[in-house]
């Protein structure tokens, strides 16, 4: 099998992706099978969702449906869900407390406990001596399917790999570093949001990693002098190419936002000036001065501290061109009062109408419907170099990390596309 005939350039470091991967339902049931159900470990939630008994939260690994609960003994499990009987959604909350432990679809009333183990069937034995299951019906056999659950840093993660190395392996010292850096102390949720993208999952996975658009698509960031080319920043990508991290600093000495200057490549048009301009205060509340940190976690979820922002998002697929972006916000269980107002209205800058982070959803969707019918041109990602470094330093002037995903993604899809290639279905 040829590079050629690869949806995705073969070899250890890819730098062209036929576009087809956004688009081949084909491929899209292969990436549930190799990545969401295969060698990973996906995010479910925050261990601070489930602080009490009986505490729940629905939510997806690719795109099956999956229920994360805490049972009474205080362990956490996930199920997939789906009920054993007829394979109708059991749970059909977003999240809340089951006081009761039970868990009941609302078609046949199966009840299953926090743990998944079927606990009760209406009319098991018939009524009066007519019908039921037969005696050999054993409620063990039709369980809920469950998942392995590890936990690091508060945050949940799930796979449905028996044989996987532990998460901490997984994750790796570097990224297990920079999530006890956000992680650094217990967490409180202060809210949700949830954002519909018209594109491809990989899209936005490309885009989390891809520092070279900062400046040139945000133009919130250079119009108030967020983001500077004379900040110190660095890059970080694992081995595999699974996971990056970025760091920026915040600008030194007593810097005025309006006076980067010569710093911005672009602005917006016409005069932009905030009403509140304590939405730009940054507040160091971590020993270190870094103003940003952009975690991508493969394959589904990205850690975030942008200012004074606390945030998880994770990726859900849905489709070949649909994908739900989660964003969890949080902040820490000790704030204060005036920390936590500071802390939402600094989340204006963050999520699906954010004023830094709204373009994302469209640029993804622009990429998208740019490719529709494109199956065999190929994107172009050779800035900054053709290969992929674990580490560098400033980063901003590359697409290093967004090769690594691609990297990382080959290694658990390689053998799948040459298969859909060789029959003609990529």
């Amino acid at each position: 099998m040829s590079a050629e005939t690869m949806p995705v350039a073969a070899g250890s470091e890819p730098t062209a992706v036929d576009y087809a991967v956004y688009h081949s339902q084909a491929i899209f049931t292969a990436e549930q099978e190799n990545i969401f159900r295969g060698q990973t470990w996906c995010y479910l939630g925050l261990e601070a969702e489930l602080a009490n008994s009986g505490d729940f939260r629905s939510t997806h690994v690719g795109n099956t449906p999956v229920v994360v609960t805490r049972a009474t003994d205080g362990a956490i499990h996930a199920w997939v869900n789906r009920c054993a009987h007829k394979g109708a959604t059991v749970c059909r909350s977003l999240r809340g407390n089951q006081a009761d432990g039970a868990f009941v679809c609302v078609y046949h009333q199966w009840a299953y406990d926090a743990t998944g183990a079927l606990v009760g069937v209406p009319f098991r034995r018939g009524l009066k001596g007519v019908g039921g299951y037969s005696k050999k019906f054993n409620m063990a056999e039709h369980s809920l399917e469950r998942l392995r659950v590890e936990t690091f840093g508060g945050l949940v993660f799930g796979t449905f790999n028996p044989t996987i190395a532990p998460l901490d392996d997984f994750l790796g010292p570097v990224m297990r570093k920079y999530i006890q850096r956000v992680f650094q102390r217990p967490v409180k949720v202060l809210g949700y949001a949830r954002q519909f993208m018209a594109g491809n999952w990989k899209l936005y996975s490309e885009n989390s990693r891809d520092s070279y658009h900062g400046g040139l698509l945000h133009l919130f960031y250079p119009t108030f002098g967020i983001y500077r080319q004379s900040q110190e920043s660095a890059g970080l990508v694992s081995d595999e190419g699974y996971h990056t991290v970025f760091i920026v600093s915040k600008p030194k000495g007593d810097v005025h936002y309006g006076s980067f200057g010569d710093e911005a490549n672009r602005e917006m048009q016409g005069e932009a000036k905030l009403q509140d301009e304590r939405l730009l205060a940054f507040r160091p509340e971590i020993a270190d001065d870094v103003g940003l940190h952009i975690q991508s976690i493969f394959p589904s979820v990205v850690v975030q501290q942008i200012q004074n922002t606390l945030a998880t998002r994770q990726i859900v697929p849905h489709g070949t061109d649909r994908t739900e972006l989660v964003w969890t916000y949080f902040g820490y269980a000790d704030d204060d009062e005036e920390t936590t107002r500071h802390r939402l209205r600094n989340l204006n800058l963050v999520g699906p109408s954010g004023l830094i982070s709204m373009e994302d959803g469209e640029a993804v969707e622009l990429c998208q419907q740019g490719t529709i019918g494109a199956e065999g041109k190929r994107s172009f990602v050779e800035m900054g170099g053709d290969d992929v470094r674990p580490s560098y330093a400033p980063m901003g002037m590359d697409e290093n990390s967004v090769r690594g995903f691609w990297k990382g993604y080959l290694g658990l899809m390689g053998n799948a596309l040459a298969d859909l290639a060789g029959e003609g279905r990529a």
